[in-house]
């Protein structure tokens, strides 16, 4: 991939593709090309077929994706089985048929079964069931691995497939209904911090920028307190305020800043090719050709508890955490076998707590840049 390369990116507006954008940008590629929704239609094969035969890229980062945490994909199950299919179909095989030189594809680690052993390696794929909330979005994924797969194997395309860990980052998905577990806590403990201290210039701001379902910026006090108790940001009395998270708080968790994913597909794209995977198991090369995707992460984890006192410290929430058991837990825990990645030359560099300020130093910039 040279510095001239044309290059596609879908999804560049999304947490994964704006890290990718980056990313290239910083390392001086400049003949990127990329869409928004409104312009392309990832879903539309028609839409997807003409704008492959016209631009040609050489190169394609296939980040979009419709994404969301638990209680999202538990309630749009047929929308996000659906969604994620019609997109990577489409993009993988107007790839194939433009004949693009390399194509590398993003899904996630919730590919793996609910109890696989720890950590998890990439042959643990399909050896037990699924977890149930995200069962229909992890299908999709795996059967976006498998077309890399099957394209590679039948028409000798160089389709590499990366299942990255728990993301968080610059332009995340911060609504309190439909986000991952990392985003949702910053945005609940910034409300909730301004909440204990009356801080409603702050409040405001932060919902003119991302209106809640029910209030707005213009909304009365009275409407957005009881809007967020609904959310589990609660005042209870004078200033002081709890946050209620779904679940125990004994699952544990990997999370990869996504500036660090960025950095691992430019890396991928630049140095592996698909039969360097192969070459990982010998034995695999005179059989059957399976798990040929990559595991990116940390090879750590933290419990959701201890995430939530992280993000607390970091923020300066002074309120109570409160864990609702009656809610769903998810996989017990999912951690990243990363020996794969590891071997093959690319680890991460920024730990969590480094993370989790970096992301709240850009949430805070951008909730003032409206």
């Amino acid at each position: 991939m040279k510095h001239n390369s044309k290059i596609y990116i879908a999804g560049h507006k999304g947490l994964v593709g704006s890290a990718i954008l980056k990313e290239l940008q910083e390392k001086g590629y400049r003949n990127l090309i990329y869409r928004s929704h409104n312009e392309l239609d990832l879903a539309n094969s028609e839409e997807v077929k003409a704008f492959f035969e016209k631009e040609r890229p050489e190169y394609v980062f296939l980040a979009a994706a419709k994404v969301g945490g638990i209680e999202a994909n538990n309630t749009y199950r047929a929308d996000y089985i659906y969604e994620n299919l019609m997109i990577q179909n489409n993009v993988i095989h107007q790839s194939f048929k433009t004949e693009v030189k390399k194509l590398l594809f993003l899904g996630s680690t919730c590919i793996y079964p609910k109890n696989c052993s720890q950590p998890m390696k990439e042959d643990s794929l399909l050896t037990g069931p699924l977890e149930y909330t995200n069962e229909p979005y992890a299908i999709a994924k795996i059967a976006g691995i498998k077309m890399c797969e099957s394209y590679n194997l039948q028409y000798n395309t160089n389709f590499i497939s990366l299942m990255p860990t728990n993301l968080y980052g610059p332009n995340d998905n911060f609504d309190l209904k439909k986000s991952h577990v990392l985003p949702a806590l910053v945005r609940k403990m910034h409300l909730g911090k301004a909440l204990e201290e009356g801080n409603w210039n702050l409040i405001r701001e932060d919902l003119l920028k991302r209106p809640i379902e029910g209030i707005d910026s213009s909304s009365n006090e009275n409407e957005i307190i009881e809007v967020l108790n609904s959310f589990g940001i609660e005042k209870t009395y004078e200033r002081n305020v709890t946050v209620t998270i779904w679940g125990t708080g004994t699952p544990k968790r990997e999370f990869l800043y996504s500036q660090n994913l960025g950095e691992a597909c430019v890396y991928v794209m630049k140095n592996v090719d698909f039969p360097d995977l192969l070459n990982q198991n010998l034995e695999q090369t005179k059989a059957e050709v399976r798990n040929t995707h990559l595991n990116i992460g940390t090879g750590e984890d933290i419990s959701i508890e201890q995430l939530a006192i992280l993000i607390k410290s970091k923020i300066g929430f002074e309120g109570n955490l409160i864990f609702d058991t009656s809610k769903p837990d998810g996989t017990p825990r999912k951690l990243t076998d990363v020996s794969k990645i590891n071997s093959l030359g690319w680890r991460h560099s920024i730990e969590l707590p480094e993370g989790v300020e970096k992301l709240y130093d850009w949430y805070l910039q951008d909730t003032h840049n409206k």
